[in-house]
């Protein structure tokens, strides 16, 4: 992915030097950029990697899910939080996800912490088990299970 992206630089100040121009122009740049992400698109298959505009564009959907579910989260929070009477019953369950490397794991922990109302307590030392401690266990359980399995999708596009 890194050396696409610096190939399809190369590409675009090698353009912005053949256009000939008196002065440095960003329209220029972006042109070259542009004609380099196509060469980069043909010529892909020679690097043995997927395009990298696919992770890109894989990491800014990532970003859009965590912001989502950040919001939906602390909506159900913040009603938890403002009713006259708790009626919440905290709890851990376990959950076994299918991510593998230590790095998807932690993204996975760090995603779940971020967004209120649950947090990863433990990974199991085989890596493959979270433990999760939820503000409301059995309201929460079902949502915080899809919410996992929305990261899982995502994360797997954006490692693998």
């Amino acid at each position: 992915m890194r050396a696409q992206l610096l190939l399809n630089v190369m590409i675009a100040f090698l353009w912005m030097l053949l256009m000939d121009e008196d002065e440095v122009r960003v329209t220029t740049f972006f042109a070259g950029f542009l004609v380099g992400m196509g060469i980069i698109f043909l010529m892909h298959r020679f690097f043995g990697t997927q395009f990298y505009l696919r992770r890109l564009i894989a990491c800014i959907k990532l970003l859009f899910i965590f912001i989502s579910e950040l919001v939906q989260s602390s909506i159900l929070v913040l009603k938890q939080i403002l009713s006259p009477k708790l009626k919440i019953q905290p709890g851990i369950f376990r959950y076994e996800t299918v991510l593998e490397s230590d790095i998807e794991i932690t993204m996975i922990s760090l995603l779940l912490t971020l967004t209120p109302g649950s947090v990863v307590m433990e990974v199991a030392p085989e890596g493959s088990v979270l433990f999760v401690h939820a503000m409301d266990v059995e309201e929460e359980r079902g949502a915080i299970i899809s919410q996992l399995k929305n990261y899982e999708k995502a994360i797997m596009e954006v490692t693998r």
